[in-house]
């Protein structure tokens, strides 16, 4: 198990930096970062006085150099000291990247947690029953509704939330408040996001584990578990469930790590100043700093999430050997 988990950290960090190069290149070597950022009255002096602050006067080459080295050992600017892990400064807002981004981060932590965790346990619930009363009235209506939802999207279903929920007057607007000043506010603050989210993923995750459940419960070793005299529960919770995790923790872990890095239609929808919402911003006044730090730090929590889902297949089922 540490050898995969060097192996993969290893491999994540190969990708990490490509894609960082990559996008390093062609963001700030398509065009001059510092008249993007100086605006339409900007003059010859403004843009080298932004050259000289913020190291784009260097070889391209070197300012990537830099870059990196800035994400573990800081950086230092004309205009100031920026603290590892440093993804530099904002050109619109002046302010450090890094610190940005962990603002916005517990929006998006409490959206894609909650939302999760709603879902989950809602869709994975009603696949349960679905597929434990397979054939009833029961489970034809939960497919039925299921496959309906599963048509959703939040740009759809969140305007239509609000104007029922919010605009009527009997819900506040969605909003972000700190869990450690105000539980009882932060719960509601993201109630109308985390249902909304929840309607459409719950029907993905009905399906996908009502049919999973159905092929466990036709594995050989959940039918030698019936012939030994085991309850039709005990086998159904015992055996079938756990190897129908396998499929759903590997969805469950690109969900989460999508909704981590950016959720920016929830966020835009909703007006909540998480990562997406940053992400959409920055880019709109081409504020590169931002636009690179969202883009590195997003694409490092999907490889984290990836390392870990897969890490996870060996805990769930002792089968999958990770060599």
């Amino acid at each position: 198990m540490l050898q995969f988990l060097l192996r993969r950290t290893f491999g994540a960090v190969v990708i990490l930096l490509l894609l960082s190069a990559f996008t390093f290149f062609v963001f700030f070597g398509a065009g001059d970062p510092a008249a993007m950022s100086c605006g339409k009255n900007c003059t010859a002096d403004n843009i080298a006085l932004i050259h000289q602050n913020l190291g784009l006067d260097k070889p391209l080459t070197t300012q990537f150099w830099d870059f990196l080295v800035g994400i573990f050992a800081g950086r230092d600017y004309s205009i100031g000291h920026c603290s590892a892990p440093c993804f530099g400064y904002s050109f619109a807002t002046k302010q450090d990247v890094w610190s940005t981004l962990i603002d916005r981060l517990p929006t998006t932590a409490s959206l894609a947690v909650g939302g999760a965790a709603v879902f989950l346990t809602v869709g994975l619930g009603t696949g349960l029953i679905a597929a434990y009363k397979r054939g009833s009235f029961l489970d034809k209506a939960l497919t039925s509704i299921s496959m309906v939802l599963s048509s959703a999207q939040i740009y759809i279903l969140g305007p239509i939330a609000l104007g029922l929920f919010v605009y009527s007057g009997l819900m506040e607007s969605p909003r972000y408040v700190p869990i450690t000043s105000d539980p009882g506010g932060w719960f509601m603050g993201l109630l109308l996001p985390w249902v909304v989210m929840a309607t459409i993923f719950t029907a993905q995750y009905t399906r996908m584990s009502r049919s999973t459940m159905i092929e466990q419960l036709q594995e050989e070793h959940v039918r030698t578990a019936k012939a030994k005299g085991m309850s039709s529960r005990y086998v159904f919770l015992r055996y079938a469930w756990r190897g129908s995790l396998i499929p759903i923790v590997t969805i469950l872990g690109m969900d989460l790590s999508s909704l981590f890095g950016g959720a920016m239609i929830t966020e835009f929808t909703f007006q909540l100043a998480g990562v997406g919402r940053l992400a959409i911003d920055s880019v709109i006044t081409l504020d590169l700093p931002m636009v690179m730090g969202v883009l590195v730090f997003s694409a490092a929590l999907i490889l984290v999430f990836n390392i870990i889902v897969d890490a996870t297949y060996a805990f769930i089922d002792p089968r999958v050997r990770l060599s």
